[in-house]
């Protein structure tokens, strides 16, 4: 078996709405062999991993997998299994995957989720590497690999502060993905986007959070304010460091300047071998340290988020109960063995480490790890109670004297931070503190949740809550408007004019679509842009207020979809294109793909369908939310279901647009008024303006702005470059539009025929990775409705040898009733322009379908500068001297 790629679908994709790894495998000789046929295949496979007991599989319940392996399966359909197994033992709560044949008999898709980014691929890996291990009896690599994947999935893995702020995020739908590999995440779209690294929100200067590491300085400021401080100063030598002890008298403490996490941290020296021994300690993290007096009383970490105080925890130090049995290593042992306990921060308390800072401390109260202690003696292990030595954590949320709670808010607002953990020293923090009795040791920017969220005893407190709470306050959005749309034919044009429309409401319109991504009037990235690389770049840029995207089917298949949900998904159409590419085979499939679009809606959004598709009624199971449906016909038995069900739909109805509420309709505007419909001849376009309209209705834009936009927009090369531009070159016009399928040659030919031409001219072409039969339809149909053909091919062949694609259309056009001498094949499609150009006639209507919209229009441009000035034909009844503006 070999890995022949790996694919990440971070967003919610085509085979879940959840992250997968899509691992294809050729599986060779094992194509043919199944689980049962491999000696002792089964039997060690569950012997390493008896979880895999417990995997329903497709019987659906408990043990399901175990009846496939005996009755037989494959190695590809127990790799799934494997990685999944093995992100369970990592403590990822995972569960989804399939295989799928991709081609027969060797090629195999594996499907499985992931929760960890950073290591999702690794186990993938890993689990090919451990079935082909058993396979050939070769196990003793198994345990390496365990060690490797819990190695790789700690050290990737999310710490329990930022943990705690994705999942919250995720419950309350704020749009969040993390940044690399550290605690950096990013929430919310657009103008709404914030950033946050561990529990430190992007609204806190860098000043604030360097004043927070100079502890020396943020007493300083504290004791200003009459905050009780220790007393202390700075000393960058050995010698400095005892004369500063001794002047403020033992005992003391000594720490790093700028240390975190009690790292060279000394509590409670008595003397000057004390002090050398905690610089020595304390300066291989910095140079210059703190020498304070030693508070007495117990640790609490208080943790104060804007204005309020949110949590309370005392720490306290690693410690072990003794037995009168087992010695202080023994107990430690056991101790770090219970289920809680975990390495760095996997579990709620991290195991305890005998390190030589715990063997000091030990020493100096004259025990050793070799001591067993008597039954029910505690023994402590070390001074500090940090939870990353092993220290633990007791909720006292509710203890916290009001006085206290004023002071800790008040040290956060002098240091400038909105989260912060400041560490108290008391004997009770129910008493108020005050000098001699009490103080605040120190200040931290970016601060552990973990205390807060798990301790040991007391309630666990939901600080990951008032962080977003803080963030976006009541009231506040997280997100912009979202608007998705997707379908065979005519998703640009609605794309393009609903982005025209949002930003007549004064919005900043993020938009992609297949001629580039566009903020505002500026085109930030040209070509086809409707895939999700394109769409990140509108999601996470900060000047959009409204995002507008054109979703292909091509970047759905590849990499599922750039945001979590959006507030109205449109479906525009589904008819038959791209099939026998990525799998597609049918027009179900392709439904299936683009389906996804109106899945992806959030709970109150709308998901907008064409209710005269013949895909329609088969996606509606998929929608969860609510439903707009738009229709071209009175009596669609869908729309008047809907409408007496009390749903909302837009429906034409004497050539006028309605908007229905249930059974109560609204006149919008009627299709004369309405441009790029060239006053009712362009069925395509009144397709394209029902399904623009359903989507702005849903996003309650008001009617009139509606109106103007529906009104104001063009098929021109400034509004809608490349679809339906007609030119007027006097004695012929010109016809340029990127349909590049058998539906969209119907649409444009039956616009056409409205518009009495004494001849039709088609300049026709279609990419190379159609099936054949797509080809020839179009030849066929161009054989049927014009009256000369050009026949050119695409400079991208996409796979076709040069001349293939060119000759399928020939023999489609003759078979359309064409005559051979009305053909030509003019591979360059420029030249095949210019030609038909050059050899028109007067009455002429050319229509060419391009692969470069850019080359043509400037053709048609360089040409005109001969003649007269060039025009656009908009609203132009019939086959006459144009009217329309101007394009220089």
């Amino acid at each position: 078996m070999e890995i022949v790629s790996m694919r990440d679908y971070q967003g919610r994709n085509i085979y879940s709405h959840k992250p997968v790894i899509r691992m294809t495998v050729d599986l060779g000789y094992l194509s043919n062999r199944f689980t049962k046929e491999l000696p002792g295949f089964n039997e060690k496979l569950l012997e390493f991993f008896p979880g895999l007991n417990k995997h329903y599989c497709s019987p659906g319940y408990p043990g399901g997998f175990v009846e496939r392996l005996q009755e037989g399966t494959l190695v590809s359909h127990v790799t799934e299994h494997l990685a999944i197994e093995l992100q369970c033992l990592m403590g990822y709560d995972v569960y989804f995957g399939k295989t799928r044949v991709f081609q027969e008999p060797d090629l195999y898709h594996i499907i499985y989720e992931y929760i960890n980014q950073a290591c999702a691929m690794n186990f993938g890996y890993a689990a090919a590497k451990i079935v082909l291990a058993l396979v050939s009896g070769e196990s003793d690599s198994i345990e390496a690999i365990l060690r490797q994947l819990q190695r790789r999935s700690l050290d990737s893995d999310l710490g329990p502060s930022t943990r705690a702020i994705w999942n919250e995020a995720r419950r309350r739908q704020i749009p969040v993905r993390r940044l690399g590999e550290d605690s950096l995440l990013q929430l919310g779209y657009g103008k709404y986007m914030r950033f946050i690294e561990a529990s430190l929100p992007d609204s806190t200067s860098s000043i604030a959070v360097d004043l927070a590491k100079n502890k020396h300085l943020v007493k300083c400021l504290l004791q200003e304010n009459n905050i009780p401080v220790p007393e202390g100063g700075i000393a960058d030598s050995e010698e400095a460091a005892v004369v500063l002890a001794e002047q403020i008298a033992y005992p003391v403490t000594i720490k790093p300047w700028d240390g975190n996490q009690g790292k060279g941290v000394t509590v409670n020296i008595e003397n000057e071998t004390g002090v050398r021994k905690a610089y020595r300690a304390a300066s291989l993290y910095r140079k210059r340290v703190i020498v304070e007096k030693h508070i007495w009383g117990k640790d609490y970490r208080v943790l104060v988020v804007g204005d309020q105080v949110v949590g309370v925890a005392e720490r306290r130090p690693p410690s072990v109960t003794g037995d009168g049995i087992h010695s202080l290593a023994e107990l430690v042992e056991l101790e770090n063995s219970k289920p809680f306990r975990g390495k760095g921060h996997e579990k709620a308390m991290t195991e305890i480490q005998i390190d030589s800072v715990s063997r000091e401390y030990l020493d100096k109260v004259g025990l050793s790890s070799d001591y067993v202690p008597p039954l029910g003696q505690v023994v402590l292990l070390r001074a500090n109670g940090n939870l990353s030595t092993g220290g633990t954590a007791r909720d006292c949320t509710r203890e916290i004297h009001p006085d206290n709670k004023a002071i800790a808010i008040k040290a956060a607002r002098i240091i400038g931070l909105e989260v912060a953990g400041i560490d108290m020293v008391a004997d009770d923090i129910s008493r108020s503190i005050s000098p001699g009795y009490g103080a605040i040791i120190e200040v931290n920017a970016a601060p552990g949740l973990r205390m807060h969220l798990q301790p040991l005893e007391g309630e666990g407190r939901n600080v990951a809550a008032n962080i977003l709470d803080n963030m976006y306050p009541a009231g506040t959005p997280s997100s912009i408007p979202i608007i998705s749309i997707t379908g065979t034919n005519g998703k640009t044009t609605v794309t393009r004019l609903i982005s025209h429309v949002m930003s007549l409401t004064g919005k900043k319109v993020g938009m992609t679509c297949s001629s580039g991504t566009y903020i505002g009037d500026e085109c930030i990235s040209e070509g086809d842009n409707t895939g999700p690389i394109s769409a990140r770049s509108i999601l996470y840029n900060r000047e959009v207020e409204a995002a507008v995207l054109e979703t292909a089917r091509g970047g759905i298949i590849r990499q599922g979809l750039a945001y979590d949900l959006a507030d109205v998904g449109i479906i525009v159409n589904i008819s038959d294109d791209h099939l026998g590419l990525d799998g597609v085979k049918s027009l179900e499939d392709l439904a299936f793909v683009k389906s996804l679009v109106v899945e992806a809606v959030k709970a109150d959004g709308y998901a907008v369908l064409n209710a005269d598709d013949s895909m329609c009624e088969s996606i509606l199971p998929r929608v969860k939310s609510k439903l707009l449906l738009f229709s071209q016909v009175n009596n669609n038995p869908l729309i008047e279901h809907h409408i007496k069900e009390g749903g909302r739909a837009v429906l034409l109805e004497n050539a006028i647009i309605y908007l229905y509420n249930g059974i109560n309709r609204m006149p919008l505007m009627g299709i004369h008024e309405i441009p790029i419909t060239f006053q009712g001849r362009a069925l395509a376009n009144i397709e394209n303006c029902l399904a623009a309209s359903a989507g702005l209705w849903a996003l309650d834009v008001p009617n009139s702005i509606i109106r103007l936009g529906l009104s104001s927009f063009k098929s021109d090369p400034l509004s809608n470059q490349g679809r339906f531009n007609l030119f007027d070159l006097g004695d012929f016009q010109v016809l340029l539009d990127y349909g590049h399928n058998e539906k969209a040659y119907q649409s444009i030919t039956q616009f056409a025929s409205t518009l009495s031409a004494r001849r039709l001219v088609g300049v026709i072409g279609m990419p190379g990775d159609r099936s054949e039969q797509a080809i020839f339809n179009v030849g066929k149909i161009s054989g049927q409705f014009f009256d000369r053909i050009y026949i050119k091919e695409d400079r991208d062949l996409r796979g076709r040898a040069p001349g293939h694609v060119a000759g399928i259309l020939y023999h489609g056009a003759i078979s359309g009733g064409a005559e051979e001498k009305e053909v030509v094949i003019i591979n360059d499609e420029l030249e095949a322009l210019q030609n038909a150009m050059d050899n028109a006639r007067s009455g002429d209507l050319i229509i060419m379908f391009y692969e470069k919209f850019a080359p043509a229009f400037q053709l048609v441009q360089k040409y005109m500068d001969v003649v007269q000035p060039i025009s656009i034909l908009q609203d132009k009844p019939a086959f006459m001297p144009a009217v329309g503006s101007a394009i220089q």
